[in-house]
């Protein structure tokens, strides 16, 4: 083995071990909940709870209509901020419409949700809040639902690691000569057996013969 060959090995060893360790939490995180995302009927999670909410904004939040019918200098801030303060509402605002009847604010987060519906003749309000479960938390922390960009940051983070530990395996065992033909042939194997289970079992798009008559 040259200077060059242990040099490239040694490297590899410390990343994959190091990195393994450091995306150890993280990774297995996401294993986790790929199974509980899978197999939703084996961790059906009941503990929500649902809120009623009411209440009223100032007339003056709600702009005015144009000649147009269109609602204008509605001040979504103020309106924003009430909700969030005095129902101490979570989760990232995610919609914000206004029409000539009612202006509609929705907020998201991971297993959460709540959305107001604002008269806009009289002000007053009505809003549920809604609270799922650990589960669906959790499985939406893994599809990246409605988590906000840093967790999205987290989720590219993950798999970038999960790349470079595969990666700095594969070339790990290219220099271990004892185990490197059997590791290369379970590559191969494992490979083909996913392949296959994909092209034999899983249901592919439907032609549209499939639907004549």
């Amino acid at each position: 083995m040259t200077h060059f060959q242990r040099q490239v090995a040694s490297v590899s060893r410390w990343l994959h071990i190091y990195l393994s360790m450091v995306s150890f939490g993280i990774l297995l995180f996401f294993a986790v909940t790929g199974i509980t995302l899978n197999h939703p009927d084996w961790f059906f999670d009941e503990s929500q709870s649902a809120v009623e909410h009411s209440g009223s904004v100032e007339m003056s939040w709600l702009g005015e209509m144009d000649e147009e019918g269109s609602r204008q200098k509605v001040n979504k801030l103020a309106i924003v901020e009430h909700l969030r303060s005095t129902h101490k509402i979570k989760g990232a605002l995610k919609e914000f419409m206004a029409d000539e009847f009612q202006c509609i604010v929705s907020f998201k987060g991971p297993g959460y949700s709540a959305d107001a519906f604002i008269d806009a003749e009289t002000g007053t309000y009505s809003m549920e809040e809604m609270k799922l479960g650990f589960v669906p938390v959790i499985n939406d922390l893994h599809k990246g639902r409605d988590t906000g960009k840093t967790w999205s940051w987290v989720i590219d983070l993950s798999a970038l690691l999960m790349v470079l530990v595969s990666v700095s395996g594969l070339v790990l065992i290219l220099f271990i000569k004892r185990r490197r033909t059997a590791g290369l042939m379970f590559l191969v194997i494992g490979s083909i057996v996913s392949y296959l289970i994909y092209h034999f079992f899983v249901p592919q798009e439907p032609t549209k013969t499939a639907f004549s008559t």
